[in-house]
């Protein structure tokens, strides 16, 4: 914000009461805040003025500052968060039009406010990232105390939030961001196209960037740039490097394209966090989800050893890879027949790199609601043979499963020493995956035959799809010197 004499900045981060008791915040994700804003505090210390941390209503917060002549302007990013962010927002704008506070907002994703077409909207990326960074400047300190950061445990004992045990979270921190973000470039990456999907490898062959995207501890048009940067350098290499290389950059460009191209979706639609997209779901299934189902399945305990691997795995260090994600929120949606919006919590609380315009799309694709994306129900059983051959995800996840051979590590109710084992150490399945998928089909494919489906479906497409550019747009987009990646998204 900017203070009273004309020129000083006054870095201002409010840790907001109400925001941290909702339902899809939690303990890890507070805490990666906290170490993040300790950084930045030190940051801005060395330009000359310490960030200013408070605690409590952000209203409240900015019309203090404004009596005691601290504030004469506001500036913040665009922030395309969940419904209470925004109607925050909107009593932030009431309060600066009563005030007669100019409040600028600064665009942080390639994501646009009030966007009447999505035409173009992958090359309107490639030129928003595409534009130079800006450098803070020194900063003159402002008469305002910065007091003490307030710890994570006292926090935690203010905002009233339960107990968050995340063991191996990733650290916080611009420093953190900074490291992660070459060791992917320079080593990690190299692996990225065909490693992602895989539960062990793409711990580490994927970017693991999402947190700090997620709190801003590292912008996109940085990503961006690096990432296109790193392509320039692989094409000048003599002798011509590893061919994954190429393929695996290419294919990160296109996820960062689509990282914005789902927050788009909920800024253009911010009724999706509690509404399906295609309203002819509505009922589908029970408003009231099966308590005992939805709690196995969030403490990996459904007898379906690779679901419960993964959702210890979340447990355990708040991240887990793409095509996981997918699986356990399919089985949720289609297997155990839950509505998404109550699993949806339980994943938004557990991921440190929650951004509701990715989380709350992606739920409602993975439980089928959208009314415009291919219906995809995971087979669990086969999933956990295909993405953990070896078995090591899930062993290192259920060690009460080592007695299970191999070959039925997967289905350890077919072994011969299941008698020992389950209902014992490690439950029952709790659903016969293959009936349970096969009454999920039928009853959601019967939506998409009903009378009117395929023309509201129509219309969300017309809202919410990427347009492909035209063939003779794409080959003078690649004679360009900036590297597009353009991702065009299929529905």
């Amino acid at each position: 914000m900017r203070a009273a004499a004309e020129g000083d900045v006054l870095p201002l981060y409010v840790l907001e009461r109400e925001y941290w008791r909702l339902p899809d915040t939690s303990a890890r994700q507070l805490a990666f805040t906290v170490e993040t804003l300790a950084e930045l505090r030190r940051d801005f210390a060395a330009l000359g003025q310490p960030l200013v941390v408070q605690i409590g209503d952000v209203v409240e917060v900015l019309e203090t500052l404004r009596r005691d002549g601290k504030l004469t302007a506001l500036w913040s990013h665009e922030e395309t968060g969940n419904d209470w962010t925004y109607q925050r927002d909107r009593r932030v704008a009431r309060w600066c039009r009563d005030h007669g506070i100019r409040w600028t907002e600064v665009q942080q994703f390639g994501v646009w406010r009030r966007l009447s077409s999505r035409s173009g909207w992958a090359h309107g990326w490639d030129r928003m990232m595409a534009m130079p960074a800006v450098t803070p400047p020194p900063l003159g300190p402002v008469n305002v105390d910065a007091g003490p950061l307030p710890s994570v445990r006292d926090l935690q004992h203010e905002f009233g939030m339960r107990a968050d045990p995340c063991p191996d979270r990733q650290p916080a921190g611009r420093r953190v961001a900074e490291g992660v973000l070459q060791s992917f470039l320079q080593r990690r990456g190299r692996s990225y196209r065909w490693a992602m999907s895989s539960p062990l490898e793409g711990a580490q062959a994927c970017s693991r960037l999402s947190p700090h995207l997620a709190l801003g501890a590292l912008s996109m048009r940085e990503a961006a740039q690096a990432t296109w940067a790193r392509q320039r350098q692989l094409a000048d290499m003599e002798p011509r490097p590893d061919p994954s290389w190429p393929k695996s950059m290419t294919s990160f460009v296109g996820r960062l394209h689509w990282h914005c191209h789902f927050i788009q979706k909920l800024e253009d639609a911010p009724e999706i966090e509690f509404q399906n997209l295609h309203r002819a779901y509505d009922g589908l299934r029970p408003s009231a989800p099966d308590a005992d189902r939805l709690a196995a399945w969030a403490a990996g305990e459904t007898g379906l050893p690779f679901v419960d691997a993964c959702m210890r795995c979340l447990r355990a260090t708040g991240w887990l890879n793409f095509r996981m994600r997918a699986m356990v929120m399919s089985v949720a949606a289609y297997h155990l027949w839950l509505d998404w919006r109550a699993p949806g919590l339980v994943l938004a609380r557990r991921f440190t790199d929650y951004e509701p315009g990715i989380h709350w799309s992606q739920v409602q694709m993975q439980s089928g609601t959208t009314g415009i994306n291919t219906i995809r129900i995971y087979n669990p059983v086969k999933q956990g043979r295909d993405q953990d051959p070896t078995g090591a995800f899930t062993r290192r996840w259920l060690p009460e499963l080592a007695p299970i051979a191999d070959h039925h590590l997967q289905e350890p109710w077919m072994a011969e020493n299941a008698a020992a084992i389950l209902g014992k150490v490690y439950p029952h399945p709790i659903i016969d995956p293959q009936e349970a998928a096969r009454h999920a089909r039928d009853q959601v494919w019967a939506v998409r035959r009903s009378d009117g489906f395929r023309d509201e479906a129509g219309n969300i497409v017309a809202k919410h799809a990427s347009r492909k550019p035209s063939p003779r747009r794409r080959a003078s987009s690649r004679k360009k010197a900036t590297p597009s990646g353009q991702m065009s998204f299929k529905f």
